[in-house]
């Protein structure tokens, strides 16, 4: 069987799922994606409105030679695509204590900022940031770029060689504080963690190579926004050959290798092979019969989510200095935050959370005069969200924006939107109405994490957040990657 012969469908557009159907396409594959909402994108989605424009779901862009490689594949560039724009600062922190540092592309600035806390902290962060840099490295390219989801794959000289001086034992709250005491720096060194759905105390210590990727790769803002590389993304697979059908929830997939059906409600379409970047226990749980699903459902209530988010957003009158493109709200100690996330299972009564004001960059985004800001907290996943609950939420959140960045709000908005955990759940078909799927704990890292082919049926495979690499934009794309490579040696003669 000769991939170049085989009609795949891919269901969901996620970064995932449209980076699976670039290298499908490219390898000679009929790839066709359905995806359920009216946009591609997944969680990348937008909201229109009044003239504002939000990125819905993620807003950084971090780790740009992933993106360059993913282009890189297809003799394209990133920029042939969208334009991007280095952040100056990479972000702001307000501490609720009244602090507030910025985290700059300059170097001297950041290392002045952790002496300033910390005696010897100067040094102690450029020694962090070596060490980082060489897991990254090294972690990128023989366990990230070279898939290892598998156990057999780490069973290797080459993984033994490699392994050698990773941070790989232990978690983010232990090796930070081998270079920090001061718990503000400790902080600013972990809050990366949010993006990968954990908390410094569940997180595995390899994970410090996230700090590469903030200090020295920089942040930055793409032209459009996140959009605004789905739509790159999804022009590549265009050309590509990929066809595109939007509004086309699937509900059922049946069948096996070669002789797939694919049912979008009344509608099926036939398909030899499938790939799923939709929620993976919602694949397994709704779209597979009882027979097709590798996993049980005590399997999927026995996991460990990333949080689910409450987020607002909010077209506002006027400026909102002095926030920045990227903002971040912190306590002074935030251990019971992240203790009722993993925990507890509450609404966190002193939450950290982030601030994105896109229009401090971008000036269509919103109308003239007015700032486009959206506000994300991260909550417990599978909490009740009701009207009430949101609204007296809503109304701590914005006494907090103002209490600890001196910026208010509520007599200046002219548009509101809100979105948590029942919208991520109905939108997305998310398990727990997690904003990012299942978290990078010890135990959910690696070869722990859901099979990339299912273990129950021929010809169907796994791409996205919950399979390896694991959580974000970046590791989604090369997911995509992996997925296809997997169907590659399967089926390529």
């Amino acid at each position: 069987m000769d991939l170049a012969d085989q009609s795949v469908a891919v269901v969901g557009s996620g970064f995932g799922g449209l980076s699976t159907a670039c290298y499908l396409a490219d390898a000679g594959a009929d790839v066709t994606v359905l995806e359920k909402n009216e946009q591609l994108g997944g969680r990348a989605s937008r909201l229109e409105a009044d003239g504002f424009e939000f990125d819905m779901g993620p807003s950084w862009y971090l780790m740009p030679d992933v993106f360059e490689r993913f282009f890189g594949h297809f003799d394209r560039e990133p920029t042939d695509y969208y334009g991007l724009q280095q952040l100056d600062p990479h972000y702001r922190i307000f501490f609720k204590d009244g602090d507030e540092v910025d985290i700059r592309p300059d170097m001297a600035h950041n290392r002045a900022v952790f002496e300033s806390y910390e005696d010897g902290a100067g040094d102690a962060l450029d020694d962090y940031l070596r060490r980082s840099e060489t897991n990254y490295g090294v972690g990128m390219s023989k366990f990230v770029y070279t898939d290892r989801s598998r156990f057999r794959d780490y069973v290797s000289w080459d993984v033994a060689k490699n392994a050698r001086g990773l941070s790989l034992l232990g978690t983010m709250q232990d090796h930070v504080e081998r270079f920090f005491d001061h718990p503000k720096l400790q902080q600013i060194m972990q809050y990366t963690l949010v993006f990968l759905g954990g908390s410094p105390h569940n997180t595995p210590a390899l994970y410090n190579l996230m700090s590469h990727v903030d200090f020295n790769l920089g942040v930055h803002y793409p032209e459009g926004g996140l959009g605004g590389v789905v739509d790159g993304i999804a022009e590549l697979g265009a050309e590509l050959g990929v066809e595109y059908r939007t509004d086309h929830e699937v509900t059922a997939i049946t069948g096996h290798e070669s002789d797939f059906l694919v049912h979008a409600g009344e509608r099926t379409m036939p398909a030899d092979l499938v790939v799923s970047d939709a929620d993976y226990a919602h694949t397994e749980q709704e779209l597979l019969p009882p027979e097709h699903r590798a996993y049980d459902a005590d399997y999927w209530d026995s996991r460990t989510y990333a949080p689910s988010a409450f987020l607002l957003y909010l077209g506002v009158e006027g400026d909102v200095e002095p926030l920045a493109h990227h903002t971040l709200v912190l306590p002074t100690d935030w251990d019971r935050h992240f203790r009722q996330i993993f925990e507890e299972g509450e609404w966190p009564d002193d939450p950290a959370y982030y601030l994105c004001v896109p229009s401090e960059t971008d000036d269509g985004v919103a109308p003239e005069g007015h700032s486009n800001l959206f506000v994300l907290v991260p909550v417990a996943p599978g909490l009740d969200d009701g009207p009430e609950r949101r609204e007296r939420y809503r109304e701590r959140i914005l006494d907090d924006v103002a209490a600890n960045t001196g910026v208010e709000l509520r007599d200046r908005i002219v548009f509101e939107e809100q979105f948590a955990v029942s919208e991520f759940a109905d939108r997305y078909n998310s398990k727990r109405g997690t904003a990012l799927g299942l978290a990078h704990t010890l135990r959910q890292t690696g070869p722990l994490r859901p099979a990339r082919r299912s273990p129950a049926v021929d010809g169907l495979y796994f791409t996205g957040s919950y399979t390896t690499p694991g959580i974000g934009v970046p590791m989604c794309l090369i997911s995509g990657q992996h997925t296809a490579d997997a169907m590659i040696e399967d089926y390529q003669e």
